[in-house]
């Protein structure tokens, strides 16, 4: 989560975490295991600047330091009442994501959105929950150019324009640039075995 999922979290659950990018690890194993992976982690957020590492065994407190995350997609949506959201996420390999999560908070402070960034990045994937006023023209294109501009991101970081939201639909006009000659391969496929296209029709091909 980034420092203003945080923050919102903080104002909607009544923390008081640090309103820094936060990340949450769960570990399994024997005690011993998670003793050891644990204390590792802890040594590798110091080594590189990382701060307030803090772990816990018990299933009450471990819940207690999970709820920021639990409560992250109510938070954000209180950070701004009365308007509707776009979830929306993309996912990079891991090698581009610290840098691809970097340029995507630089252009969302430069389009004045208000999106907090939060995500499983484990497997490169993070969302954004953006708070927008249906009612204003203005806003809906500053939305829909800023939406092009993470999902073309994700493409020229070997991505993929969805790990979850928009897959069928939302982001259909992206699949020809994501896929290439795959995509006709793939109607193809689709027109074989539903020639009058009844199976889940107006979805992907």
């Amino acid at each position: 989560m980034d420092a203003l999922a945080m923050r919102a979290v903080n104002a909607f659950s009544r923390l008081d975490y640090a309103e820094k990018p936060t990340l949450f690890l769960e570990f399994h194993g024997t005690h011993a295991g998670v003793k050891e992976q644990a204390e590792a982690m802890a040594e590798l957020c110091q080594e590189f600047g990382g701060s307030d590492f803090a772990w816990a065994t018990q299933e009450e407190d471990r819940q207690a330091l999970w709820q920021a995350r639990h409560d992250a997609a109510y938070a954000a949506k209180a950070l701004r009442p009365g308007m509707e959201f776009l979830a929306t996420d993309i996912c990079v390999p891991i090698s581009k994501l610290a840098d691809c999560i970097e340029a995507t908070q630089a252009d969302v402070a430069e389009s004045g959105l208000i999106a907090p960034l939060l995500g499983h990045v484990g497997d490169g994937n993070f969302h954004l929950v953006i708070a927008v006023d249906r009612h204003s023209e203005q806003e809906l294109e500053t939305l829909a150019a800023f939406n092009q501009r993470l999902i073309e991101r994700a493409l020229a970081a070997g991505g993929t324009c969805t790990g979850e939201h928009g897959i069928g639909t939302g982001k259909r006009a992206y699949m020809e640039a994501e896929h290439g000659e795959g995509w006709a391969v793939m109607r193809a496929i689709k027109a074989a075995l539903d020639p009058l296209g009844i199976m889940n029709p107006g979805k992907l091909v």
